[in-house]
């Protein structure tokens, strides 16, 4: 059994809270002693909130990806562990014109997966 261990780094630093022209909030943590590698860097969505006593508090949402149970030319079906089954079309825009013909036939190879699969109807 792999044990996970948490890194904390703990820092004394103002946090700047600033409305962007978009609407979205920007937050930017500036510590009192600032170096090269204090923090680690990660991008990722997550949950922040400014707590009462001022102090802020980022929650990271983990991304988990999938591979297709299905992929097609222009088609790909994935059941996700978030409770949701996805049926995603990647088209080329050069081919909006076959567009209906590419969705029957995709949504074809889907209903056929799905029945193989036995999910029928």
């Amino acid at each position: 059994m792999t044990k996970k261990i948490n890194k904390t780094t703990t820092l004394s630093a103002q946090v700047a809270v600033s409305k962007s022209e978009s609407g979205m909030d920007y937050v930017q943590v500036l510590p009192d002693n600032p170096r090269v590698g204090l923090v680690e860097p990660f991008h990722g969505m997550g949950h922040g909130q400014m707590l009462n006593n001022g102090s802020f508090d980022f929650i990271r949402k983990k991304r988990i990806r999938r591979k297709p149970e299905l992929k097609k030319d222009y088609v790909s079906l994935s059941f996700g562990s978030d409770g949701n089954d996805r049926v995603v079309f990647v088209v080329p825009s050069e081919m909006r014109a076959e567009l209906p013909q590419i969705l029957r036939k995709g949504i074809k190879a889907v209903i056929k997966y799905l029945i193989e699969k036995g999910y029928s109807l």
